[in-house]
């Protein structure tokens, strides 16, 4: 049984957790991190000697780490033809968008999650927020130009590279900030927010 580590208010482990509700697969999760700590342990430590989640390690024993990363093996062994484009040129397009978001959009994001949800309002850096804000923004207007040309990040359907975009854009909509128009962005999220399975794993209270 494929057995994933991590806390499911992770933004990395929702990619995961996401990707494994789309597959079908059987799993068990269990909590560590942050208010769970166990990521110092040597049992853990053995599995990702970075000591981060989520860390997965398959029915084979196949030890996977990295969110992408992890969301992309899942795609390749489990969802070929779904998840994982099988035509090159479609899952180069995929990976493209899987990487511009670990560079785009997650580090003006992190100013503003850390000081929106997790510091005091009395001790909020609010110039980095806002800048973090409008970056942000900014950058999202490139995926909505993209959606404009396709429905889903890929193209027509579902693909791995809408999951880990998909996670950072419910705690983008999420977050107590201006939120410019981006008609074929908020279109995507609202397809996205129909799937059972993003509704189960992303869209939950953020801590």
């Amino acid at each position: 049984m494929l057995t994933i580590w991590g806390r499911n208010n992770s933004i990395n482990v929702q990619k995961v957790m996401w990707a494994v509700a789309e597959l079908g697969l059987e799993h068990q999760r269990h909590d560590v991190g942050r208010q769970f700590g166990g990521l110092d342990t040597a049992e853990f430590l053995a599995l990702n000697p970075n000591g981060l989640i989520p860390t997965i390690v398959d029915d084979d024993g196949t030890i996977v780490w990295e969110s992408n990363a992890v969301v992309r093996y899942l795609a390749a062994k489990y969802g070929a033809g779904s998840l994982w484009p099988e035509d090159a040129a479609r899952r180069a397009q995929a990976d493209r968008w899987m990487d511009w978001m670990l560079g785009a959009i997650i580090p003006p994001m992190a100013p503003v999650f850390v000081g929106l949800i997790r510091t005091a309002a009395e001790q909020r850096d609010n110039a980095a927020i806002e800048a973090g804000a409008q970056l942000m923004s900014k950058n999202w207007r490139i995926l909505d130009r993209q959606l404009a040309a396709t429905p889903y990040v890929a193209g027509e359907v579902l693909s791995m590279a809408d999951i880990p975009l998909g996670c950072a854009c419910y705690r983008y909509y999420a977050l107590d900030i201006p939120h410019p128009e981006m008609p074929h962005l908020l279109a995507w999220y609202e397809k996205l927010k129909a799937r059972a399975a993003y509704r189960e794993h992303v869209m939950i209270e953020l801590s």
